[in-house]
């Protein structure tokens, strides 16, 4: 099996944060992917949704 992108991992990641990932792709990050670059790459995405949410909170008070 081929180890996944940068850019796979990110649409993984974004797939699942938004609750839209399908079966296949779920199965082939967990057969292809390190455990660690998901870490990462969620933390990012966690850190930028609450930065957004901050900022639209923020702006309208």
């Amino acid at each position: 099996m081929s180890k996944q992108t940068i850019t796979e991992v990110f649409k993984n990641v974004f797939s699942a944060f938004i609750g839209v990932q399908n079966e296949e792709n779920r199965k082939k990050a967990f057969e292809n992917g390190s455990l660690s670059t998901y870490i990462i790459v969620g933390l990012i995405f966690t850190a930028a949704f609450v930065m957004t949410i901050i900022l639209l909170i923020s702006t309208i008070i």
